[in-house]
């Protein structure tokens, strides 16, 4: 059969593909510990669950208007207002089906065939695959020089006449660092003089350590103009297979994105988004404790993996996820089969009982990454794992 050049060119997830691949090990009962997937390992909140069930049983189990059902909305804007100073309309805003969904209407509303979008590698898997659906073209910027974040410098000569917008995503996927006020401001001037839109994807907000979460959108009334603000609840609340997400952006931009979704998904799921009401209204003791274990074993792992020969990462400021550069061991041999990348060493320490994510899908062939939404005693055996993995490569 002869698929199309779009389809083609877009690769399959391997963050799903591949902790797909460590769940059917373990189901084959091969002892595997797993440190792919990107969500919470404890349950969905019980009051969330029971608001869910209570909208079933109060039969909201209908079409709601594209953009969301008008109290989640509602919730939405005080949630802006409170956590992050900033004013919309509940006409400026809009729910999908997950954070993921929310980025690729954006892009389908603002992109022309060839619009160019600037991203800084490391980079999450799924922002260059949605902006290639749209017809735009990814521009990557390697920031790794730059304590993995993008600079005004940087930005400048990636700017081209086609250059429509600019992906900030702090915390971030797949490195866990965050941009600070001054960093986002220089940004922001950057976006307003050049005329570029800002997708601001903030769905790891809640998830920071030590740091504050600053919304760029916040940083002027030109910026928020300019900017789409991206949130969830699949993070912060142990929501993900719920599927809600959201935007907050100009009411124009909000129209557009709606259209788009209106012919793709239509509204979200109506159950789930009372669920996301719920999580938003009363959620914020759930949300703080879910930071608190994710911060200690943030610091596990940060003590584990910096015993590590070899090894270097940046240091995580939020999310739960770990960038560990392995390029040193590339060229060695595991069994045989010889070590050239982040894919090949992730196969080969698979095979020793580690699942880790490759680099390479990340736009950093040198890394792999690992997230720490996962048990305290995983944490240790995958650590004495991999150090085992780790001297058994031969040169």
């Amino acid at each position: 059969m002869k698929f199309s050049k779009l389809s083609e060119s877009v690769f399959e997830s391997l963050t799903l593909s591949i902790s797909a691949k460590a769940k059917q090990l373990k189901a084959e009962g091969k002892s595997v510990i797993a440190f792919t997937a990107g969500e919470p390992d404890f349950d969905t909140p019980d009051f969330v669950k029971q608001s869910a069930i209570r909208a079933i049983e109060a039969g909201y189990t209908k079409y709601t208007p594209t953009v969301g059902i008008l109290e989640l909305r509602e919730a939405i804007c005080k949630k802006l207002k409170r956590d992050n100073g900033l004013t919309y309309g509940v006409d400026e805003v809009i729910v999908s089906t997950g954070a993921k969904t929310s980025i690729y209407h954006v892009l389908l509303a603002i992109l022309d065939q060839g619009d160019e979008v600037i991203l800084g590698a490391p980079y999450w898997l799924t922002y260059p695959e949605q902006i290639t659906i749209a017809r735009g073209v990814p521009v990557i910027v390697d920031t790794t020089a730059d304590g993995y974040k993008l600079t005004v410098e940087r930005l400048e000569k990636a700017l081209t006449p086609k250059t429509k917008a600019i992906i900030i995503n702090s915390p971030s996927n797949p490195t866990g660092t965050m941009y600070s006020v001054e960093e986002l401001a220089k940004i922001a001037d950057f976006a307003v003089k050049n005329d570029l839109l800002v997708v601001s994807d903030e769905i790891y907000e809640k998830l920071s350590y030590g740091k504050k979460h600053v919304s760029i959108a916040s940083i002027s009334e030109e910026i928020k103009k300019r900017t789409i603000v991206i949130n969830g609840v699949s993070k912060a609340y142990s929501m993900t297979g719920w599927r809600i997400g959201y935007a907050a952006a100009d009411k124009s931009i909000v129209k557009k994105m709606a259209t788009m979704q209106s012919h793709i998904t239509s509204n979200a799921c109506t159950i789930s988004q009372y669920a996301a009401l719920s999580a938003i209204d009363g959620g914020e003791q759930f949300a703080k404790d879910a930071r608190a274990i994710f911060a200690a074993r943030r610091l596990l792992m940060l003590e584990f993996f910096k015993t590590l020969d070899g090894v270097t990462f940046p240091q995580p400021d939020g999310a739960f996820y770990m960038f560990l550069n392995v390029s040193k061991y590339y060229g060695a041999t595991y069994k045989g089969k010889k070590i050239d990348g982040s894919m090949s060493f992730a196969d080969c320490l698979l095979d020793h009982g580690v699942a880790v994510i490759p680099g390479l899908p990340f736009g950093d062939d040198n890394s792999i990454r690992l997230s720490y939404a996962v048990s305290e005693r995983d944490i240790l055996e995958g650590f004495i794992r991999i150090k085992d993995f780790l001297s058994q490569l031969e040169r």
